[in-house]
């Protein structure tokens, strides 16, 4: 049993570590308290039951093509504002290092309960593991004249205030929090840190697969213009919340049919809000002003692209495409075509798939992880995930590093990315340097300088490599003279790729 802030929990013992699942952190955001800033939950009395998962956060199921890689469980329920804690000594005194989790999914999709996240791996080797449920899609990252922005991202900070005021009785220390995120997750925690609200209550951060960024409130307002347009009725939060749960999923999922990480397009996002996010946080964390004692563990799959282009066959279409989807690419990255002639010249037998895969991950991914930790040299540590599915065609994709981070590879979940057979030793490395960050705050291998030393997980074994990625990310500081951004023929070609027939399927 552990005592909250708003009454006792009584968890679970589940392979040696007491297992505390479904913790209100915030009350359920339904009702008057939809589209509002998460508020405390109601006290209880008595000792509340914290052994099942709590709620989801509402969400639309993947598509077919996705879901055979990727476990997205739902649990029905309004009190979807949650958090599991796994800790091997529950009672305060313990001052155990504590891992806060903010799962990906795009921010429309994912929550705590994904079997991959199970937090008894950490917890055996004395980390205090913390997964976390926040509002997502249209309900956490809406832009509405009459609600605040990111209301998602303020789920997240309200949970860490949480763990700051709470996690000592569970038997970690609120004073050794390191938060970290892979995916959307990895861009909130990046907005996170440089947040003046979150000052004090972070001492280390993870970034995987993702950079601290934020979005154009123009695209965001657009997918909800969007919606709107479907449900007939105005783009505000009053006239959402009225909408039944379950079709404001389904407008949601039809509005971003044609929107994905490589072609982009409306989505939600992380917006400067002039409050919680004041400014761009990639620059307020380069300038040194934001998040100063912040060290950082950050770093990306090699083929990223790979989890978004080969579900439902987009690499063959993509490849098929080939000039079209090249001028596609330059239109998402803005840039002119001497960057795909670079790549070209540095992958001569490459398809088109794989250009446009690796060009748009520097652009989204590599280079502002690159920027991050070169403003940030002796606080930062970067890896690269290179060991390849065992699946046909996912390569090292988006995601695969999960299980070895989490060190469970052997859940029939992380199995449908892996596929059988993952080794198990570079599950026990790779997960030892995420419990050694998190502990002390040094992974195992040098921290960035001049020489770029990038620790490299692959079929050979962990190595050190410098500046593996070096000569692909020069081409995008070299001076050149764009074509504008709203050049026809981009932006026809980006179109072109949104029309697809495999992009309908999806």
């Amino acid at each position: 049993m552990a005592r909250t802030p708003y009454g006792a929990v009584r968890g679970r013992y589940e392979h040696g570590n007491a297992v505390f699942r479904g913790i209100p952190y915030a009350a359920p955001p339904f009702g008057l308290r939809r589209f509002r800033a998460p508020e405390p939950p109601e006290p209880w009395d008595g000792v509340r039951d914290a052994g099942a998962f709590g709620p989801t956060p509402p969400k639309p199921p993947y598509s077919e093509a996705f879901a055979q890689y990727l476990s997205d469980p739902s649990v029905p329920g309004d009190a979807c504002l949650n958090l599991n804690v796994w800790t091997p000594e529950p009672g305060p005194g313990a001052r155990l290092p504590v891992l806060v989790w903010l799962h990906g999914g795009a921010l429309t999709r994912g929550s705590s309960a994904v079997p991959v996240y199970d937090g008894r791996a950490f917890a055996r080797d004395g980390v205090v593991l913390v997964s976390v449920n926040y509002r997502l899609g249209v309900e956490g990252y809406g832009l509405f004249p009459d609600a605040p922005a990111n209301l998602g991202l303020r789920d997240q900070l309200a949970a860490l205030a949480w763990v700051h005021e709470s996690i000592a009785a569970f038997g970690g220390d609120p004073g050794n929090v390191t938060l970290a995120g892979q995916s959307a997750g990895a861009i909130s925690t990046g907005v996170l840190i440089a947040a003046p609200q979150a000052r004090g209550l972070v001492r280390r951060a993870v970034l995987q697969s993702g950079a601290p960024e934020v979005s154009d409130r123009e695209k965001v307002r657009r997918m909800v213009r969007r919606m709107a347009a479907r449900l007939k009725v105005p783009a505000t939060a009053a006239a959402f919340a009225g909408v039944d749960r379950d079709l404001l999923l389904r407008t949601q999922a039809e509005a971003g049919r044609r929107s994905s990480p490589v072609l982009g397009g409306p989505g939600f996002g992380i917006v400067v809000d002039g409050d919680l996010v004041p400014t761009d946080p990639l620059a307020a964390l380069s300038d040194g002003g934001a998040a100063p004692g912040v060290d950082l563990l950050m770093g990306w799959t090699r083929d990223e692209y790979r989890l978004w282009l080969v579900p439902g066959g987009l690499v063959e279409h993509v490849d098929r495409l080939g000039a079209v989807a090249l001028a596609g690419a330059m239109a998402r990255c803005h840039v002119g075509s001497e960057v795909p002639r670079g790549y070209r010249a540095l992958r001569p037998s490459a398809g088109a798939a794989e250009l446009v895969g690796q060009m748009v991950t520097d652009h989204m991914l590599r280079l502002p992880l690159h920027r991050l930790a070169d403003a940030r040299p002796s606080r930062s540590h970067v890896y690269e995930f290179a060991w390849p599915s065992l699946r046909p065609a996912l390569g090292a994709c988006h995601s695969l590093e999960l299980g070895f981070v989490f060190d469970t590879g052997e859940v029939e979940e992380a199995v449908r990315l892996a596929g059988e057979g993952a080794p198990q030793s570079l599950a026990d490395t790779m997960h030892a340097s995420w419990v050694d960050f998190a502990t002390k705050g040094d992974p195992g291998w040098p921290s960035w300088d001049a020489t770029h030393p990038t620790r490299v997980f692959d079929t050979t074994g962990p190595h050190l490599a410098h500046g593996p990625r070096d000569a692909e990310l020069a081409l995008w500081t070299r001076p050149f003279v764009p074509r504008p951004a709203s050049s026809p023929d981009r932006l026809a070609a980006v179109r072109r790729l949104r029309r697809s027939p495999v992009l309908r399927r999806r």
